[in-house]
């Protein structure tokens, strides 16, 4: 028979009790959920649940984070508004910012970015510091780390190798107003939707075409319902992992630097990983049988930095046409 025990005195079960309390709240004391559109196989949210264990391991486990891939949490505009309403803590957001913050639009301007080095050099220096200022004060989001991204290339039904073979194709874009503008001038006809609705629109017909990095293209099995890839480079850019201003405000000084620590973390994590996916993914997509076409890239460039600089909000114009000048 086991038998119970008790404490001798008071002040030793008291003791306990409150140690017992904090070996509680040690334990979590938050968790944030971060939710986002890419697949379990996606760079992003790997990185998204390496930010999470490297953050647990800084607080002592204090902090968890939950991740939540393929819009399982809600779409990104629905995460956005969850996280100015304090309902959702984190997701990955780019340039879908500038309904708020106009400066979030330079994440992602067709053609601006000859190189993953001139995307840097712009993402991590001074205009990057000014587009997440912004960010923070017209969204109330703090961007807490960036990811590359592989250039954007369209994929279609049929080869597209000059902007004259566009002709109307009906084409998923994100509700962005730059790409909405950009794609109607260059004569497609850009159709704004979830990235979640995609791959049924393009299966049943009521889209022709979508344009995203190769490695978006290849974990949504694009492959499936689209048979080329043509290699139109159109947008090199980045995107941010981001938490709610609301649920940093939380957080002790302490913690906020564990958070930063762990993001920078992630972000070079995700930078491994993606440069060692472009190597392979145009090997894995071609073997899912999608063939690659190469397009006349300085008549798309042409075309888009008269539609681009006719399209951009004027407060972000000269920093593009700065870009354009480099």
């Amino acid at each position: 028979m086991l038998k119970s025990f008790s404490y001798k005195t008071p002040m030793i079960a008291a003791g306990l009790a409150a140690l017992l309390m904090s070996g509680s709240a040690l334990a979590q004391e938050m968790t944030l959920k971060l939710g986002h559109l890419a697949n379990e196989e996606n760079s992003w949210h790997k990185a998204s649940v390496k930010f999470g264990e490297e953050l647990e391991a800084l607080t002592d486990g204090r902090i968890a984070v939950e991740v939540y891939p393929n819009e399982s949490l809600g779409a990104e505009m629905d995460l956005i508004n969850g996280m100015q309403l304090g309902t959702a803590d984190m997701t990955i957001t780019g340039e879908s910012l500038q309904n708020w913050a106009p400066m979030a639009a330079l994440l992602a301007v067709p053609y601006a970015y000859k190189s993953l080095e001139d995307m840097d050099e712009v993402a991590g220096g001074e205009i990057g510091d000014e587009i997440e200022a912004q960010i923070i004060e017209k969204a109330q989001i703090r961007p807490i780390a960036y990811f590359a991204r592989g250039p954007r290339n369209l994929t279609s039904n049929r080869p597209i190798e000059s902007p004259d073979d566009l002709n109307g194709l009906k084409l998923r874009v994100p509700n962005v107003p730059l790409f909405v503008d950009v794609w109607k001038s260059l004569g497609a006809q850009p159709t704004p939707m979830a990235f979640s609705e995609v791959f049924t629109s393009l299966q049943n017909g009521t889209i022709d075409a979508q344009e995203n990095p190769l490695a978006l293209i290849n974990s949504a099995n694009f492959a499936e319902v689209q048979d080329y890839v043509n290699l139109t480079e159109h947008v090199r850019s980045w995107i941010y992992l981001t938490i709610s201003e609301q649920t940093w405000n939380q957080l002790s000084d302490e913690d906020k630097d564990a958070v930063m620590e762990a993001a920078k973390r992630a972000q070079d994590y995700e930078r491994e990983l993606f440069l060692a996916d472009e190597k392979q993914l145009v090997d894995t997509l071609k073997e899912k049988g999608m063939e690659f076409v190469e397009v006349d890239k300085d008549a798309y460039a042409a075309k888009a930095k008269d539609a681009v600089l006719a399209n951009v909000n004027d407060e972000i114009k000269p920093t593009v046409e700065e870009l354009f000048a480099n």
